[in-house]
């Protein structure tokens, strides 16, 4: 077993386990970490806990410090930057007419890297502008292609329901989503109504997938006959979130019968 603890770089972001050490760290602390790509500004999401060799990404790295105040001045001072790196990418896209959409800029907090995160509908030739950028940043330049959930997660927004989307606040991975969980879920398949920011499937529908199988299994099927008390009858219609159904009982109206009381 390892003691870990899980960091976060964005909100809503992808959770990294590094091994604390003997540092005193707890939940919403902040911390510097050194990954892949360098020396990284972090939030502890998770706090200490014991995993599995199989859980972790080996070599499990270390937490190199709690942030001190100088840490967070700089990582404030790095979200400004990056709002002026953005409007300098953009003005060197138009320069080089480059069919692409910049959707975010992410400095690492040691200047050792700056990324910028785009979209396009195919493979775009931005050599060019990676050396220009690299003239003006005087540092690496990295230009990563993402897709359009990943731009929705980024850049934020309001869901069809009225609340912030699920990707950019709490949501950390995108689940795998399919046109059956709104038929199980007896939704319009109007793709307006169960598409998100994206334009993809909402992430919403997959929350209530598994209740609504296990619903579906405990009632009847339209078209098939129950017992009543009053006698036999018909499934018209059947309500999964009131768990009722309608019965045809040959009579002017139909009845609406809770699923546990019908005979079995």
């Amino acid at each position: 077993m390892n003691t870990v603890v899980g960091v976060s770089f964005k909100t809503a972001g992808k959770i990294y386990y590094f091994d604390p050490g003997n540092l005193e760290i707890k939940t919403g602390d902040n911390v510097i970490v050194e990954t892949a790509r360098g020396i990284e500004y972090a939030e502890v999401v998770v706090g200490k806990k014991e995993v599995t060799e199989d859980e972790i990404v080996a070599p499990l790295k270390d937490v190199i410090r709690k942030a001190t105040l100088r840490d967070r001045e700089k990582h404030e001072k790095n979200q400004k930057l990056e709002e002026e790196a953005f409007d300098i990418c953009l003005d060197k896209i138009e320069k080089h007419r480059l069919p692409m959409k910049l959707i975010d800029v992410e400095f690492t907090f040691d200047h050792n890297k700056i990324i910028f995160y785009f979209t396009a509908d195919g493979r775009v030739d931005f050599r060019e502008l990676v050396k220009d950028l690299a003239s003006v940043f005087k540092t690496r330049i990295e230009l990563r292609q993402i897709g359009v959930r990943d731009e929705a997660k980024m850049l934020g927004g309001l869901g069809p329901c009225g609340l912030p989307i699920c990707c950019a606040t709490f949501l950390r991975d995108f689940q795998p989503i399919s046109i059956k969980m709104a038929k199980k879920q007896d939704l319009s398949l109007n793709p307006a109504k169960i598409s998100g920011l994206c334009g993809r499937l909402m992430c919403c529908l997959q929350y209530e997938a598994t209740t609504y199988r296990r619903l579906k299994k405990e009632m009847p099927n339209v078209g098939e006959k129950v017992e009543l008390e009053m006698g036999h009858g018909k499934v018209v219609e059947r309500n999964l979130v009131k768990h009722t159904v309608e019965v045809d009982i040959g009579t002017d109206d139909n009845i609406e019968v809770d699923v546990d009381d019908l005979d079995d």
